[in-house]
């Protein structure tokens, strides 16, 4: 039983005194599988559960963590459940926390790709999918909007973020120009014009108080969170082997030009731009998967956002997805085992994905902490989040034209998609309701739609 603390006007109950790793470890397997709603959503679970409920950590040190996370590139609510699961038990604790909110997600995903391929014209799946799509169309107009809201601050973050637009839509730069554009924006920006770069956390302050934590405003950080240039390095060497172990592997066994080498490659490349979430990668994804290499085409690559919205986990784990349909339609094992293709290749890419969320936390957690309000750092970071802002309006923008005119300009608009994006952009910008309400409704929408025009 836990002990409470009596106060005069209140009682409130104690922190919890330990906290084993295994009683943490089954926290995290469950939230892996109840992680729905996109970060936003993810890290509104983590709060509840961890500052409110459970009180492990307070809300002065989760806002913290979190704060450190959004300068980070990578999914920032597994990077965070991952920054607490270490900061509670070590690197293995961190481990723990940031692979079981991803591997839920991946079996999920792996089965629902599998589903799709095989029945994916089947006219139940794709009555679903009709009316999934215009309403991920929606959610990703959304997306930019919130991104925007929090992130274009001044006239000169809005310059960054039209510039961006222009840059993606009309010229057709690639993302990472793109992105080295903005830090160098933001790097100079940051001397010349320093008030323009000031970034805010955007979550609020600790303002609530939900009594004593484990991990509490005034608890020391532990020794194996405190900087040391031996364990960085030692933890730097570990990562790098992780990474050149299987992409040698793969090299030597394959050749450089080979799917699965060309995949791992490409998705570490991926992983290290994802700043401002998995909407500012995924036209770079878009580039590479679709018009570059050809793993998949542009209507897959719609329908794979639509499954990894309605999957738990983070939405970045469409690689996944990418990798699945990639994998089963090149059938590099032969044409009897394109199931574990994709299965294989759906597991590398993830691999390759999330491997530098973990080294940014175990290796770079200590030592950005310590230059956290630091300007220098700050500024690129601030002006690549503005400029993912416009990346993602082209995201919107490339869904809206795929769904709405299936076959082109030249081609008639479809009406009925149109019908469904605009409901589900006045649910979620009027009413502010649940993603995954709005894409449940809309998929039921689809599927009548399209029984009555069979």
């Amino acid at each position: 039983m836990t002990a409470t603390v009596k106060h005069p006007a209140s009682t409130v109950p104690a922190p919890p005194t330990f906290i084993s790793f295994w009683q943490a470890f089954r926290f995290w397997l469950k939230l892996g599988f109840i992680s729905f709603g996109g970060p936003a959503g993810q890290i509104a679970i983590m709060h509840q559960e961890l500052v409110e409920r459970r009180r492990w950590i307070s809300e002065r040190r989760f806002l913290h963590a979190l704060n450190y996370c959004m300068l980070l590139p990578g999914p920032e609510a597994q990077q965070l459940a991952t920054y607490i699961g270490w900061l509670m038990h070590r690197t293995w604790g961190g481990i723990v926390a940031g692979a079981l909110f991803v591997l839920p997600s991946l079996l999920i995903l792996i089965s629902l790709s599998w589903v799709y391929i095989v029945w994916g014209d089947v006219p139940v799946v794709a009555g679903l999918f009709y009316g999934i799509k215009p309403a991920v169309t929606a959610i990703v107009l959304q997306a930019a909007h919130r991104i925007g809201s929090r992130a274009l601050k001044n006239h000169g973050l809005w310059v960054i973020a039209a510039a961006s637009f222009v840059a993606i839509f009309a010229l057709n730069v690639p993302f990472p120009i793109i992105v080295a554009a903005a830090a160098l924006t933001g790097y100079i920006g940051g001397r010349v014009a320093p008030q323009l770069f000031q970034a805010g956390s955007g979550h609020g302050q600790a303002g609530a108080c939900y009594g004593p934590a484990l991990i509490d405003d005034d608890t020391p950080t532990p020794v194996h969170a405190r900087f040391r240039w031996r364990r960085l390095a030692w933890v730097i060497g570990i990562g790098a082997a992780l990474w050149l172990v299987p992409m040698g592997w793969l090299a030597a066994r394959y050749g450089w030009q080979h799917t699965l080498t060309q995949m791992s490659w490409f998705f570490t490349k991926a992983a290290l731009l994802t700043f401002g979430g998995a909407y500012a990668v995924l036209p770079y994804v878009y580039q590479g998967a679709v018009t570059h290499y050809g793993w998949l085409s542009a209507t897959q690559m719609i329908d794979g956002l639509a499954l990894g919205e309605t999957t738990p986990g983070p939405l970045i784990m469409v690689v996944a997805f990418v990798g699945f349909v990639g994998g089963y339609g090149k059938a590099f094992f032969g044409s009897d085992a394109m199931l574990l293709a994709g299965i294989v290749a759906a597991c590398l890419v993830t691999w390759f994905t999330f491997l530098p969320s973990f080294l940014f936390i175990l290796a770079g957690g200590p030592l950005v902490e310590s230059t956290h309000d630091d300007l220098k750092f700050t500024a690129p970071l601030t002006a690549i989040t503005a400029a993912v802002v416009g990346v993602v309006l082209n995201l919107a923008l490339f869904f809206g034209y795929h769904v709405l005119w299936p076959q082109g300009f030249t081609g008639a608009a479809d009406g009925f998609a149109a019908l469904i994006a605009a409901a589900a952009a006045i649910t979620l910008f009027r009413f502010k309701r649940n993603v995954i309400h709005v894409i449940a409704t809309c998929a039921v929408a689809g599927l009548l739609l399209k029984t009555m025009l069979l």
